[in-house]
């Protein structure tokens, strides 16, 4: 097995087929269905640069293109809001929660114009265990993509943890490269010897299933990581600790950068327990961060012309040879 070519980490153009031919046809976590609790909460996001929001309404939730039907602006902000009337910042068009469009200010005598012709246009959604999904043109059911991590969770008790925190971090690097690095623990002792130091790793061990690659270790004591961490097909992980979980969206900004939305879920949400949510959300977070500088480096020896692909280790890198063999299929071979 070989690693792939660098230009596939480098390439805009790959990137372009990148966007067309995974992020526009997959699934994308979004978050917890929870923070759409009341009519017009809304999360908007950016999938691969693609603007889609959801949004809570009076007859459940409806997902849309976060783009103007008008000349393109951003109708929402990113990130999660409440919105009474869906309103263009740009022009004041102004859409019903249906999508539809209600009122074009200042239009000016135009017999030819329908407002009928310039609904939202709409994006498919789901949801599952609590966590929604959008697609913008998916290939495929929900469940069809998430393959494997359907029976490998049924017996974790993941609706009985709350939300409680998001944190967006961005790099340097593409994110192909900080996904190969995440689904190997190969990397472990040399970029995190805290985390090394609390894990058998002698003991760790990847496999890779249906969209799914899971990794786990036998966990030391004082490990907040119970010892079993997952990603999923194209670009989700889902990690567990005692008493709650974390997922990420690991989020191409463009050829080069990437962002992560960490979302953190816990069973205790009292006020007495804030202290050790906050210790856990941060010890999280610096295993994460520590991984940064090692895929920024790699992001420039890749873009140098300095390096060729070379082999993987058939032990701790079946996952890199995993999800890289479905980015090749992804692309047509």
């Amino acid at each position: 097995m070989r690693n792939l070519d660098p230009v596939h980490y480098t390439s805009p153009e790959i990137h372009a087929g990148d966007v067309s031919h995974i992020f526009s046809s997959t699934w994308q976590l979004l978050g917890p269905a929870s923070r759409l609790a009341q009519r017009g909460d809304y999360i908007a996001a950016e999938i691969a640069g693609q603007k889609v929001f959801v949004i809570r309404t009076r007859d459940g939730l409806r997902a849309f293109r976060n783009v103007c039907r008008h000349r393109g602006a951003r109708l929402l902000p990113e990130g999660n809001g409440r919105c009474a009337t869906i309103r263009c910042p740009y022009h004041q068009w102004v859409w019903g929660e249906d999508g539809s469009l209600l009122n074009v200010p200042w239009w000016g005598d135009d017999p030819d114009f329908e407002k009928s012709d310039w609904a939202l246009d709409t994006v498919e959604f789901d949801i599952w265990r609590g966590l929604l999904f959008v697609a913008i043109a998916p290939s495929q059911p929900l469940k069809a993509q998430l393959g494997a991590i359907i029976p490998e969770l049924q017996d974790e008790p993941m609706e009985s943890f709350t939300w409680m925190h998001e944190e967006r971090m961005v790099f340097d690097a593409n994110w192909k490269i900080y996904t190969d690095n995440f689904v190997e623990g190969y990397h472990i002792p040399g970029i995190h010897p805290a985390f090394h130091s609390a894990i058998e790793f002698d003991h760790f061990e990847t496999t890779a299933h249906d969209g799914m690659v899971r990794m786990t270790a036998p966990p030391r004591e004082g490990l907040f990581y119970r010892g079993k961490w997952l990603w999923m097909w194209p670009n989700w992980t889902l990690s567990l600790f005692s008493g709650g979980m974390n997922t990420s969206r690991i989020n191409p900004i463009d050829h080069r950068r990437t962002e992560l939305i960490y979302n953190f879920y816990f069973e205790d949400t009292s006020p007495e327990g804030q202290a050790a949510r906050e210790k856990t959300i941060a010890d999280n977070l610096a295993v994460v961060r520590e991984d940064f500088e090692v895929c920024i480096e790699t992001q420039k020896n890749y873009e140098s012309g300095g390096y060729r692909a070379g082999p993987l280790s058939p032990r701790h890198e079946q996952g890199v040879a995993y999800f890289q063999k479905k980015l090749v299929e992804a692309a047509g071979g």
